[in-house]
């Protein structure tokens, strides 16, 4: 089936197979940074953005985003604040994690620029990183927070 949708901020097709998923209709697009690990949606690895929310693209079949519009780290500008935070305070280790965790922090600023660790950390829950580099990454979203609201 044909697919037509907004990926990264372009117009995109693609052709999906009946209960194919999104994650690997992504990556067969190109998208690499979405990453499939535990195919349950439990680890966040392959989080994208869809129409603002961020899902998990292993549980959302390809033909579920016809006519919506999907970001993946590929489509974020190389200046980006969280790309910047993460990047500034080393919150990866071997960056496995690290392109779900990025789209849900930015899907989390955007419903709240002024978020707090603990709300960090809540709404970073559905993400693993198997290297143990929390602290890092909760340093990132605040960074992230500062440098969104400086961009406000």
């Amino acid at each position: 089936m044909r697919v037509a949708f907004v990926l990264d901020g372009a117009p995109a097709e693609l052709e999906a197979g009946e209960g194919e998923m999104l994650v690997d209709a992504l990556r067969a697009a190109g998208r690499l940074s979405v990453r499939e690990t535990c195919g349950i949606g439990v680890c966040g690895a392959c989080a994208v953005i869809v129409d603002d929310e961020p899902v998990s693209a292993c549980l959302m079949l390809a033909a579920q985003v016809d006519g919506r519009s999907v970001t993946t780290v590929e489509g974020l500008p190389d200046d980006d604040p969280v790309l910047q935070a993460f990047t500034q305070a080393h919150a990866a280790q071997c960056g496995w994690c690290t392109p779900g965790m990025v789209l849900t922090v930015k899907a989390m600023l955007a419903d709240d620029p002024q978020i707090d660790r603990e709300r960090a950390a809540e709404g970073l829950g559905g993400n693993l990183c198997r290297c143990g580099s929390y602290s890092r990454i909760l340093d990132a979203v605040q960074l992230a927070a500062e440098l969104t609201l400086k961009e406000d």
